[in-house]
């Protein structure tokens, strides 16, 4: 070892000071001490080497080892092989012994009377008590002993007492951060390129400034290096080296998963751990190497906070930004340890440990070993499973008993075989509860799984099935369900089974199982023998039938009998359910189903029917434009982020869906995304569908101009061709708005009429949840078709009158605008915004107002139609600027946009987006204030001339209502050149949109060749 020596100097100078000192005739000591691996043989055997050079010294070697530390006088025997018999074989009794080390002193004497002498040892930690006893007295000796004693120790084992008059102990310091930059640059790691410098900040980190452990890592490098398939190693977690690297999460030249691929660095930890350390000392390796890991196994790639962390858990993976959040598990009496501050309870988890004092050396070259996780990972891999799970019972015992969070004593629970005591069973209760209200399901479920192996009643076992199914349903649907089913056959008391029988039914309904839900929930309300749970239990289902058609009108019909005769408690919901209907059905009105509500909000209803009331009341204050009502209600009863809501609760999953929606009709997106986002990450493929949820989630990143993302949620297939649930509807609706957005009019049309056909199976002809005739009517206008538009968009408009709203009345008459046109369509659209400004619906004012502006616009009227475009812009940049949105008339909001271009960064797409920063209706409104400030009404008779050949042939067909795609096959072009030749024939007719196309033509020879099927 050549490199590093350059940063011992200083030892070397201590040492030729002690040297010079012995030829003058002093004796002297030198102790180097260190951790292992830091290089103490080597400073040794470098020290002896140039003492010795000029012949000025004669110098003896020893190095000791553990094997003949239990053999008395056996260091003494090598050191002076020619004593003979002078030198016992046993120990002896105190007189005995100093007589002999009188004896052997004064042999030492005369050899170094003779030559100055060195008496090098190197390991003295491992030599026998006898022979340390002995050199303990050399050092006593009165100067005039012409030897200095030359030593090594571990700083992991106890020192020798030496006189410091005579001498001095030498801490070897760890390779500063260039040295071991050196040693990777030597190792082809060079600086300035990113493989270079990831390998040497993972070898600062995790070499601990440890000659032995770089040398160990930078030859695992090189192993890895000539793998032909690195690809094997992918599978792990990245080293915190390098995922703390400041240019961020740089590799390698091959990926380094985790210890396990390190084996050089794995082995010689575990050679220290094993061989070169004592009892003592590798108990308070182990202890910090638990403690440093935090807790081990994490459970589906979503650690727990264990110990080292502090073990709050306050947030999305354990962040603790000091502010708990409601049911944080936060005992404001205890601090976790962490780090070196764990050997404080070394003493009561092993009584009769030797703690390190603090400050020493001892323990800062701990801190310093196990700062980087990997080093604990490798002690804990060379560790005895029994040693381990010895332990972690130990840390879960102590911080149970010092009141520790529960996160942090399940950190430790988790590596037992069983939870064999009662308040292993309810520690690991409380950690699931604190992680499933930091927005953590997966691991909160993992904990209940073992929590059910402790010693429970049969009553608290059913109780933490229920509670696990209902964390598991995110994840694994079949699962939930298989919890639920058994915590309903726990109980035997017919009281309690229909307390769990309606989670298990709304599970089963969420994976459109409405049928079979029905059935559970039928069966157990023939069993019971109260009447009022008999009705609870069939109002229950009810609501639950709501997911499949013929069950939903079914259940109606059964509640219309009961909502003359069933209890005072129940009769809300039972009243409820059938107002649902009716409003779908187009039998009721706004104001009608507000009366009924508001008044009701604060009665007292049973507590098992609650949350389902309160969903059906948000649901029709929702649809009664009520949305600042139905929110408050939401988030009275929903958990606050980061937690999710209990996902089988029938109720609180109708008041998730109300919160996301009201929040995109009031043009809040963000706030759909912030509450609604996580709760979509954290399922998998097998968990539940949620199809309202990802509409509601996807148009609000269709909203902010997010068209791929928002997409790529729609695009999912699902079972949708078979389960008639309403939600299904929802996502049908909300693909046909992004077709329609595209101007993919057949593909727009197609989604309507799918959701239209769900929506009438339902008997749901009322506009108030999907307006599915508004938007085929808006297809259909693209197509070319305004009879067949005029016809649905009137219908619409009928309906919409019954029910009420400004907001539902407005976006129909939009539609009937643009099905007839001309000025009968202008009268539509004032009208359409007139009713919109009294209500909390930007975005349909936005549109509303956007149209109005070009139909004034085209009428002659630009001064007016501008005036409304740039108030639809100003309405539209508000939405996107974070605590800007409106229901009212908006002003002009200057430089609005460029705030929004940096917070839509983190959702970009590709494919067709929007600029950066633009929603949706910005990008809408921009379009049409520059359409309306560059239009030139030209003469119909001029218009045909202005177009070249192609450009009449394209418009020809686009007027009949073919699509872009259709028009390239027809004629062999590709799409691109397509909408290139449309865009610049729109410029010279003085359109901006097709369906202005046959109105403009009308007259020109040659151009409309109209087919009577194009209505």
């Amino acid at each position: 070892m050549t490199d590093p020596m350059p940063e011992h100097d200083e030892v070397f100078a201590v040492a030729a000071g002690a040297a010079a000192a012995v030829r003058s005739g002093h004796a002297r000591w030198l102790t180097l001490r260190a951790m292992p691996g830091m290089g103490r043989t080597t400073l040794l055997e470098e020290t002896v080497r140039r003492e010795t050079a000029d012949g000025a010294m004669a110098a003896r070697v020893v190095h000791c080892t553990s094997a003949e530390s239990t053999y008395p006088f056996s260091l003494v025997r090598r050191l002076l092989p020619d004593a003979g018999q002078d030198v016992p074989f046993t120990e002896q009794p105190p007189a005995d012994e100093q007589h002999t080390f009188h004896r052997l002193g004064a042999r030492l004497e005369r050899i170094a009377r003779r030559q100055p002498l060195l008496l090098a040892v190197d390991d003295l930690h491992d030599a026998d008590e006898v022979s340390r006893r002995w050199l303990g007295y050399l050092a006593r000796r009165p100067a005039g002993l012409p030897v200095l004693l030359l030593s090594t120790e571990c700083l992991t084992r106890p020192a020798l007492a030496l006189p410091e008059a005579h001498g001095t102990s030498v801490l070897l310091r760890p390779l500063s951060d260039s040295a071991v930059a050196r040693l990777a640059r030597r190792a082809g790691y060079e600086a300035g390129c990113g493989a270079g410098d990831a390998a040497t900040a993972l070898c600062v980190r995790a070499g601990a400034g440890n000659p032995t452990l770089v040398r160990a890592l930078l030859a695992d490098f090189a192993d890895l290096a000539k793998l032909s398939d690195p690809s094997t190693l992918c599978g792990g977690t990245e080293p915190a080296g390098l995922r703390e690297h400041p240019t961020g999460p740089i590799r390698p030249p091959r990926p380094i998963p985790s210890v396990v691929h390190l084996h050089r660095y794995r082995e010689t930890i575990a050679r220290w751990v094993t061989e070169r350390m004592d009892l003592v000392a590798r108990r308070l390796c182990l202890t910090l190497a638990v403690g440093a890991v935090g807790v081990v196994g994490a459970v589906g790639g979503a650690g727990f906070v264990g110990v080292r962390d502090n073990a709050h858990i306050t947030g999305p993976a354990g962040a603790d930004d000091g502010s708990a959040s409601p049911g944080t598990v936060r005992p404001t009496s205890y601090t976790a340890p962490s780090g070196p501050g764990l050997l404080s309870q070394v003493a009561a988890i092993y009584p009769g440990v030797r703690v390190p004092a603090p400050g020493s050396a001892y323990l800062a070259g701990l801190a310093r070993l196990f700062a980087d996780p990997l080093t604990g990972e490798a002690v804990l891999a060379a560790s005895d499973p029994a040693d381990l799970a010895d332990l972690h019972l130990r840390f879960a015992r102590l911080l149970h008993e010092q009141g520790a969070p529960a996160t942090a004593v399940a950190a430790h629970l988790l590596h037992l075989d069983r939870p064999a005591e009662v308040w292993m069973s309810q520690c690991l209760e409380d950690a699931a509860d604190a992680l499933r209200d930091a927005g953590r399901p997966r691991p909160a479920a993992h904990l209940l799984r073992r929590a059910l192996h402790g010693p429970l009643t049969p009553a608290h076992r059913a109780t933490l099935s229920l509670r696990l199914g209902a964390l598991e349903l995110l994840h694994c649907s079949d699962s939930g369900v298989r919890q639920l089913r058994a915590a309903l056959e726990l109980h035997t008391d017919a009281a309690a089974r229909a307390a769990v029988a309606p989670a298990l039914g709304q599970a089963l309904a969420a994976q459109g199982r409405t049928g079979l839900a029905v059935q559970v929930l039928h069966r157990e309300s023939m069993d019971v023998d109260s009447t009022e749970l008999a009705r609870v239990l069939q109002s229950v289902s009810a609501l639950i039938a709501a997911h499949d058609a013929v069950a939903w009108r079914d259940a109606v019909a059964r509640m219309r009998e009961l909502v003359s005769c069933v209890p005072t408690a129940i009769e809300p919901l039972v009243r409820a359910l059938v107002m649902e209907y009716d409003a779908g059905a187009g039998r009721l009105s706004s104001a009608e189903a507000v009366r009924y509500i508001l008044p009701r909000l604060s009665a007292q209803v049973h507590p098992q029917i609650r949350t389902g009331w309160l969903g059906s009341a948000a649901t029709l204050l929702q649809w009664a434009d009520r949305t600042q009502d139905a929110l408050a209600l939401a988030d009275a009863w929903l958990p606050p982020p980061p937690a999710f809501p209990d996902l089988s609760d029938a109720g609180l999953q109708c008041l998730v869906s109300v919160r996301a929606e009201a929040a995109l009709m009031t043009g809040d997106f963000r706030r759909v995304l912030a509450e609604n986002d996580p709760l979509l990450k954290a399922r998998t493929a097998q968990g539940l569908p949620m199809p309202h949820i990802v509409s509601m989630v996807a148009l609000a990143r269709f909203e902010l101009g997010w068209h791929s993302a928002a997409w790529r949620l729609l695009a999912v297939p699902r079972a949708e061709h078979t389960d008639s649930s309403w939600e299904w509807n929802e996502l049908r609706y909300a693909r046909g708005l992004l077709h329609l957005d595209e101007g993919d009019w057949q593909a727009a049309l197609d989604a309507f009429l799918a959701c239209g056909t769900g929506q009438r199976a339902r008997d749901f002809v009322s506009p108030v949840a999907t307006p599915w005739r508004s938007g085929a009517a808006h297809a259909l206008v693209g197509l070319g078709r305004p009879a067949q538009a005029r016809e649905l968009a009137e219908e619409d408009l009928g309906h919409a009158r019954a029910w009420g709203t400004p907001r539902t009345v407005g976006r129909a008459l939009r539609a009937h605008a643009a099905a007839l046109g001309g000025r009968r369509g202008l009268e539509a659209l004032s009208e359409s915004v007139a009713l919109l400004r009294t209500a909390p619906a930007p975005v349909e004012l936005i549109e509303s107002l956007t149209d109005l502006g070009r139909a004034r616009i085209d009428a002659g009227n630009g001064r007016k139609g501008r005036a409304d475009l740039r108030e639809a812009h100003a309405l539209a940049v508000r939405l996107l600027v974070p605590g800007g949105r409106t229901e009212g008339h908006a002003r002009q909001v200057h430089g609005a946009g460029a705030q929004h271009r940096q917070a839509s960064a983190d959702q970009g797409g590709g494919g067709h987006e929007s600029r950066a920063g633009a929603g949706r209706l910005v990008r809408l409104t921009e379009k049409a204030l520059r359409a309306g400030a560059a239009r030139v009404t030209r003469p119909a008779a001029s218009a045909g001339e202005a177009l070249s050949p192609a450009e009449r042939r394209i418009v020809r067909l686009a007027a009949q209502g073919q699509t872009n795609a259709q028009i390239g096959d027809a004629l062999h072009l590709a799409r691109r050149t397509v909408e290139t030749h449309l865009t610049h024939a729109y410029r010279k007719l003085g359109v901006s949109r097709r369906t202005q196309l046959v109105g403009r033509l009308k007259g020109t020879t040659g151009l409309l060749d109209t087919d009577s099927h194009h209505g």
